[in-house]
């Protein structure tokens, strides 16, 4: 296959429901006042949850070994939880889209949850399988724009025939930095806003439209 699709996750693939937010904050309640942590992700120097774990940790001066812990606990918990009733929620027509291209095009995600966490939730609603060999989450720390890079590095493609889909700035600014085609997605109209206002072009408000967009890329790259 000569191109390939990443796909962030929240926003794109899957909303990110209050319960599974509220799971990531529940390890540090043993441990400091976990109703005061902020959940405004962009709040945070860096968005992406490893290293969203290690400023909380700094902050409120735990030891450093806590981050790796705190960690391990996040991911037994929501491991525990998809299993005991919380429910993944899937963007309408994510599905579908991964189906469509499966076959034609190589897919992965670049996401700043956990890679783990990404599975599971995954998973949970049947879209991990077709990202699974270029999936890549949080480890190894870094901005969108470095998580994009490591999937980049194993699709052996040049960025003309790779396409980023995601819901942020932060996206958009790693499409950029990266020299990949770039889609801002959201169901949001002021999210969309906001994407144009970052001076990006191709926006889709629903799936469908998504998947002519891509097709319209890829061919053009032919």
């Amino acid at each position: 296959m000569n191109s390939a699709i990443i796909f962030d996750v929240d926003g794109v693939l899957l909303e990110l429901t209050p319960d599974e937010e509220e799971l990531f904050f529940e390890p540090f309640a043993s441990r400091l006042n976990a109703a005061k942590l902020s959940r405004d992700w962009n709040s945070y120097k860096i968005r992406n949850d490893q290293e969203i774990v290690r400023e909380i940790v700094e902050h409120h001066n735990l030891p450093a070994h806590e981050a790796a812990r705190i960690t391990r606990e996040y991911l037994t918990l929501l491991e525990q939880a998809l299993r005991s009733g919380v429910r993944s929620k899937p963007i309408a027509g994510a599905a579908r889209l991964l189906k469509s291209f499966s076959g034609t095009a190589k897919l992965g995600v670049a996401t700043a949850n956990f890679r783990r966490a990404a599975q599971l939730r995954l998973q949970q609603v049947d879209m991990w399988q077709p990202v699974q060999h270029h999936a890549f989450g949080a480890e190894g720390g870094g901005h969108k724009s470095e998580i994009l890079a490591r999937a980049i590095a194993t699709l052996g493609l040049p960025p003309q025939r790779i396409i980023f889909i995601g819901d942020n700035v932060s996206d958009l600014i790693a499409g950029r930095e990266n020299r990949t085609h770039f889609i801002g997605f959201s169901t949001s109209p002021s999210r969309l806003s906001q994407l144009r206002e970052a001076g990006a072009v191709n926006l889709c408000g629903a799936h469908a439209e998504t998947e002519n967009m891509v097709r319209e890329l890829l061919n053009a790259a032919n």
